[in-house]
């Protein structure tokens, strides 16, 4: 075979994303865009705000040739400094330059965290639903997922969590607000999810870790704070991006916050610096690091998106789907009206509307809308969902 046999396995059950937003492309060619209601994929359609464009500018006018050399693997100094200041205030804590590792967007810093800290079968524990690639990030540092049911609000289920905990356990994944559901945790779970942590570290024997994943920080609705991970416990990892806020999903650049309390914070911080160079990022891109230093607290408007989703929930409420309202982020993920939701979301394609089967995200029996669309495509949509609807009920 000419690639690996875990590979080849790998593309057999990639993602479901991809795959629908690879449909999606046939079917725009046969029937034209203006006919597809595409949601397969979290891809922002709101522009960055313009600050990012103004400052682009500035920095081209000011660069010189030593602009575009290495830096240091944790990223400029200078511009971990701007941002450890912002999120001290954010968090009313103190953090410095040196909790701040600057990274090609979450995904690479996930990949950088996983790295640093797992052997071999190492367990990390992920709340399901969750974000398809949770699985091969994982494997490509010698872990293993073990994902776990969330109560049916989509919550965190404490008893799920801590009955999943063994000796082989050394990191719980969270990313809130959730991609899929929308889910914002709140900050009474996490106090519970913390203690839960302390308890089971002592009964285990080592530091279990908590990876919070927030690119959707600032996209939440209604009133709703996002908890400070950092504050509720020590042994903590935040890992985020810009692509969401600032609508920058192609120029790969976030960063890693490793918790000013940690235990072991040295030689951590230490195997993630090596860890960022050693994967092949070496740095995070030069040009994206000293953009965000001039644009820390801008972010686009939540309130954009959080019309598209009370547009969308009364579309399909209307209809009958049952969906439960997120608090967050740019997706719904509805109960699928029959039990097979690739099937469902098969019938949905018919009628030239794009989802994502929930099974690919660990939650069966429902799918994922990205609504990060047109308020044209949302309204177009309403036809097909009810014929969709209609249809499986017959069935």
């Amino acid at each position: 075979m000419s690639i690996s046999s875990k590979m080849a396995e790998f593309m057999e059950r990639s993602s479901w994303i991809r795959k629908m937003f690879e449909e999606g492309a046939k079917l725009k060619a046969i029937y034209g865009s203006d006919k597809v209601c595409d949601f397969s994929l979290g891809n922002p359609n709101v522009y960055p705000p313009p600050q990012v464009h103004e400052e682009l500018v500035r920095i081209a006018q000011e660069s010189t040739g030593a602009s575009h050399g290495y830096m240091p693997n944790a990223g400029y100094p200078e511009v971990r400094h701007t941002v450890a200041n912002y999120l001290a205030s954010e968090h009313g804590m103190a953090l410095s330059e040196e909790e701040i590792i600057m990274t090609c967007g979450a995904a690479g810093g996930i990949n950088v965290v996983l790295k640093a800290i797992l052997n071999p079968g190492d367990e990390v524990i992920v709340p399901a639903p969750f974000f398809v690639e949770y699985g091969f990030y994982i494997d490509n540092h010698g872990g293993v997922i073990k994902s776990v049911p969330t109560n049916p609000d989509f919550t965190l289920s404490m008893d799920a969590i801590q009955d999943s905990i063994t000796s082989s356990t050394k990191a719980v994944l969270i990313n809130s607000p959730n991609n899929p559901t929308g889910q914002v945790y709140g900050q009474s779970e996490l106090e519970q999810l913390a203690d839960v942590l302390t308890q089971k570290s002592k009964a285990v024997g080592h530091t279990i870790y908590l990876i919070s994943d927030e690119p959707y920080r600032r996209i939440v609705f209604d009133g709703i704070k996002v908890p400070s991970i950092l504050k509720i416990y020590s042994e903590s990892f935040v890992v985020t991006s810009y692509s969401k806020d600032l609508c920058l999903p192609g120029e790969r650049i976030g960063y890693i916050v490793v918790n000013p309390e940690m235990s072991e914070k040295k030689k951590v911080i230490g195997a993630l610096i090596l860890a960022n160079r050693i994967l092949g990022f070496v740095n995070a891109p030069a040009l994206m690091q000293r953009l965000v230093a001039r644009l820390q607290g801008i972010s686009i408007d939540a309130e954009v998106y959080r019309k598209k989703r009370d547009h969308l929930l009364q579309i399909l409420s209307e209809i009958g789907y049952e969906c439960v309202k997120p608090g967050g982020a740019f997706y719904l993920f509805p109960k699928s009206p029959i039990s097979d939701d690739v099937k469902f979301v098969q019938m949905l394609q018919e009628e030239l509307v794009l989802v994502v089967p929930g099974s690919g995200f660990g939650g069966p029996g429902h799918f994922r809308i990205a609504y990060c669309v047109d308020d044209e495509t949302i309204e177009r949509s309403a036809e097909g969902f009810r014929k969709a609807f209609k249809k499986a009920k017959t069935l």
